[in-house]
């Protein structure tokens, strides 16, 4: 069973994800997509997301998916944002159980730059002050970045917390990517020892250039890793 964790302001039902779940069922293997708090068909309200509680969304997912009797390995994959929650719910899970608790782990373009970009005051284009968000920053089209997202980020021990997974990696990026750089998706191979890193050539944050090629990589790690 394979989770996916959809990125910041995204859905459960992008078209990477829905590409790489097809291809997953095609090999016999099952997956789950949800929408975060928030998001999509979810409850609650854009402003009121954080990473921390974005985690508690996937572990949430993670224990009903374990309880489900035909499940016998699980991995989680995540994009953008969903890259770090993935990341920091294999470090925070693994650490409870005492191993890995994935059979494999996928980010894809892991936005680690949102502590960074909270710390600079900064936000997807949009300043504001780091140390006084206030209760929401307003973005684009009218959406609210909630202050306490702000807030959480300025600290998040991202690394510090998926370090914690020591199991079976992949990371991808491209070098093109103008909203993370792809060094932040390199840092997560240099403290995954497991890990294998993939850089594509001129890619963008959205893998627009080819998402085919780009889920076929994905698909392709995921069948090798869980059959």
């Amino acid at each position: 069973m394979v989770i996916f964790c959809h990125g910041f302001t995204g859905r459960k039902d992008g078209p990477m994800f829905e590409l790489i779940a097809d291809t997953l069922q095609a090999h016999g293997i099952a997956s789950i997509r949800f929408d975060f708090n928030g998001h999509g068909e979810s409850e609650g309200d854009f402003k009121d997301m954080t990473v921390p509680n974005e985690i508690e969304d996937a572990k949430k997912v993670v224990a009903y998916v374990r309880d489900l009797r035909y499940v016998s390995s699980l991995a989680i994959v995540g994009h953008s944002q969903g890259g770090v929650v993935a990341a920091m719910t294999a470090g925070q899970l693994s650490e409870e159980l005492g191993r890995p608790a994935f059979k494999a782990v996928a980010l894809m373009a892991p936005a680690a730059v949102l502590r960074d970009d909270a710390i600079r005051g900064n936000t997807m284009g949009k300043q504001y002050d780091p140390f006084d968000p206030g209760e929401y920053v307003e973005l684009w089209g009218g959406l609210k970045l909630g202050g306490q997202y702000i807030r959480t980020a300025f600290s998040l021990p991202i690394y510090e917390t998926a370090v914690k997974y020591q199991g079976p990696a992949l990371i991808i990026h491209g070098n093109g990517d103008r909203v993370v750089p792809y060094t932040y998706g390199e840092r997560f191979h240099q403290i995954w020892p497991m890990s294998e890193l993939v850089i594509q050539e001129y890619f963008d944050h959205g893998f627009s250039q080819n998402i085919y090629r780009t889920t076929d990589i994905v698909s392709d790690y995921l069948i090798k890793q869980l059959k």
